[in-house]
């Protein structure tokens, strides 16, 4: 009997569940767009286009319906108006509970946006109403577009700036008619290798719209996450306010203790949060607490102080136990206030062809080894760069806070691999450094040659690469944004010296670029060129000069005096770190009693058949070896160079010769290995310069 009792409730119980009107319905999610949501191009796109993916993401309680529609085009007089088309009937029969839009690529065609964009925003709009009146309380969500990469056939000529207008048009449609926004862009912009055809992502790129849009409707992101950089032992910036900040699911609470402080936040839709503390003295140590209902992480040994950034390639790469003198920075290393965050690569640019586990990791944007803050001593010390660590020891000793040192530099990477996607996309001048890069000679051939290199055995068309234009931002600037930063040290340019011209263009985009991400006033020193015997040397080093004048807050540090003739990796390293450290004293930090360089050309009279040449920083100048003043050379109309006597006179140095009745030009420092000697009253070098009667 009670078998059949048994089967008996649970007979009940299926016919009661089946036919009670509250029981649970499956949230309905209608998936309208173009030929991405659609899945062109796409193996068994059935499974794998990116609303597919989403279902399974989900699971059992919803149903996920795809009606991409491949051209499709937003405007209603578009080449092909969406709300023409049999996918959109069925989208309104679907009547579902979440309606996610992602059309307006189509409409970067030049058959649309020019000729009908006023009506982009109005029939925006009305798609919204009419999912909205077959399903009143829907949720509708509108997706800025996914990427067009550079490759696109019409992309300088119209795609590229048609594409950023729709965005921004987007954006205006979401807030006008309150609808949720996701972006499907940021992920896959750094992530061309995902679009084969430069528009329809492959399976890879489908998965990460699929997460993305999964995280937006649900507001699961994963829980609680800091930044990769937040570890025990870090510097936190010093500043009238300290900001933390993390990602957490949609609407948590997030409660974040430091020192005396504590202060929470909810998280919005996209998951952000940012507490921001009032100023909270210099030093430490602190611990810092940072938690929601589900997950916590504690920071022990954390300190505010000063934290900068340094970067470039090998010269900054160049470590403490390959430096000359090392020995005494290396046994006095534990007693500094100097805190390293190392991102050393997994795989260096070496004359060597990588593995498929390499190749692997570069494409997703896995370069660097995981690291975290690390305390000094002789092991940490020595492994990390000479000219970072010296530039940051003698900040400690002047300004008697703690230093935090990122240092991000590879061997051998050109400037434009440093900067970031958009700037080099939207420059006339640079657009093209991005198109065919592993042969395209506005990249340096060494450069070009020893990428080639280290990805021989790819299979792939698309192969990443650290030489890559944008990679090294993509990878080693971009996961440090919202990690605030006093300024950066830079020093590179030898990858960029067969093209002066060019470089003139990109150095002052890559300021820029990182200026956007920390702030307008970011301040940023770099190093100029050594002596070497590459015949570009002198004229790029001249340009470096210039351009320290031309960018604002920007300033430069010679080291020619410390170059070799053959060897690209002069050794002398601490001079050079001490040298930055003299222009952030001055500059950023106020001490005008620190003189910040040696003497600078600043202008030149010819008079009586001599060259009379002025300069900032030229306080007691003199020879550095207590000898005739070496390394200027002077020239008539006809632009003939010839070595000219030298004699300092007050803060001028006039300049002569016998070979040159009538100069006209000048020039200090020109050999490629230099031979100058002109120094300031501090022992500090001048720089290479040209300079001609105006």
């Amino acid at each position: 009997m009670s078998s059949v009792l048994v089967k008996f409730l649970l007979v009940v119980f299926c016919f009661l569940w089946c036919c009670f009107p509250g029981r649970a319905q499956k949230i309905k999610v209608a998936c309208v767009g173009n030929s991405v949501t659609y899945g062109y191009l796409l193996p068994e796109r059935e499974k794998n286009a990116y609303p597919a993916q989403l279902g399974q993401m989900l699971g059992d309680g919803y149903e996920v319906a795809n009606f991409g529609k491949s051209g499709a085009t937003l405007l209603n007089n578009g080449h092909r108006p969406y709300v023409r088309q049999p996918e959109f009937k069925k989208a309104l029969e679907f009547a579902g509970d979440i309606v996610v839009i992602h059309l307006g690529l189509n409409d970067t065609d030049p058959r649309n946006w020019p000729n009908y964009r006023d009506e982009f925003i109005p029939d925006y709009l009305a798609l919204i109403d009419s999912f909205r009146m077959v399903n009143p309380k829907c949720k509708v969500w509108l997706c800025r577009m996914t990427p067009i990469t550079h490759r696109h056939s019409r992309f300088k000529s119209g795609t590229r700036d048609w594409h950023e207008q729709i965005q921004h048009a987007i954006e205006k449609v979401a807030e006008n008619a309150q609808a949720g926004l996701i972006d499907l862009h940021e992920e896959l912009y750094c992530r061309p290798d995902l679009l084969p055809d430069a528009l329809h992502p492959d399976k890879e790129g489908a998965a990460i719209l699929a997460r993305t849009v999964f995280s937006a409707i649900t507001g699961d992101y994963g829980g609680l996450q800091m930044p990769r950089i937040y570890s025990n032992n870090m510097v936190l910036q010093y500043g009238p306010e300290l900001e933390i900040k993390g990602i957490a699911d949609a609407g948590e609470k997030v409660t974040v203790c430091f020192g005396k402080y504590k202060k929470s936040v909810v998280t919005g839709v996209d998951g952000k949060w940012t507490v921001v503390l009032p100023e909270v003295t210099a030093g430490g140590p602190y611990e810092l607490h940072v938690a929601t209902k589900k997950r916590e992480f504690s920071y022990t040994n954390v300190m505010v102080g000063e934290v900068w950034l340094c970067s470039g390639q090998s010269n900054m790469a160049f470590m403490v136990k390959q430096a000359l003198g090392s020995e005494p920075l290396l046994a006095g290393a534990r007693e500094t206030q100097v805190r390293l965050f190392d991102m050393k690569p997994r795989v260096y640019t070496d004359a060597v062809s990588w593995d498929s586990a390499a190749l692997v990791a570069l494409n997703r944007l896995d370069y660097y080894q995981s690291a975290s803050w690390e305390m000094p001593d002789e092991r940490t010390v020595a492994d990390f760069s000479a000219v970072a660590y010296n530039f940051g020891k003698m900040l400690a000793d002047s300004l008697k806070v703690p230093v935090g040192l990122i240092c991000n530099a590879v061997g051998g990477a050109p400037a434009e691999a440093f900067t970031d996607r958009r700037s080099l996309e939207f420059n006339d001048r640079l657009a093209d450094i991005l198109y065919d890069w592993t042969k395209n000679d506005m990249i340096q051939g060494w450069v070009r040659e020893r990428a080639a290199l280290n990805m021989k055995y790819s299979p792939l068309k698309y192969q990443r690469h650290p030489y890559e234009p944008c990679y090294l931002y993509e990878t080693g600037i971009r996961p440090l944004k919202g990690f605030p930063i006093r300024g950066v040290i830079w020093y590179q340019g030898e990858s960029n010296a067969h093209n002066v011209e060019l470089h003139e263009v990109i150095f002052p985009v890559l300021v820029d670029s990182w200026r956007n991400v920390w702030g307008k006033d970011l301040p940023f020193y770099f190093v100029q060129l050594s002596s070497m015997n590459r015949p570009s040397w002198p004229h790029f080093r001249d340009s470096q000069r210039r351009l320290a004048q031309k960018i604002s807050n920007c300033e430069m540090a010679v080291c020619s005096d410390l170059g070799h003739p053959t060897d690209v990796h002069p050794v002398r390293k601490k001079e050079v770190g001490e040298r930055l450290a003299r222009l952030a004293l001055n500059g950023t930090y106020g001490r005008k009693n620190v003189m910040a360089s040696g003497p600078l050309f600043q202008k030149v009279n010819f008079e009586k058949g001599a060259a009379w040449v002025s300069f900032v920083n030229g306080i007691n100048m003199k020879s550095s070896d207590g000898g005739q003043v070496t390394g200027f050379e002077i020239a008539g109309k006809d632009g003939l160079y010839y070595p000219a006597r030298a004699v300092i006179i007050g803060e001028q140095v006039k300049v002569y010769s016998g070979q040159v009745k009538m100069p006209c030009k000048v020039r200090y420092g020109w050999q490629p290995y230099s031979i100058g000697n002109l120094v300031n009253g501090e022992g500090l070098p001048a720089s290479t310069f040209q300079g001609e009667e105006k």
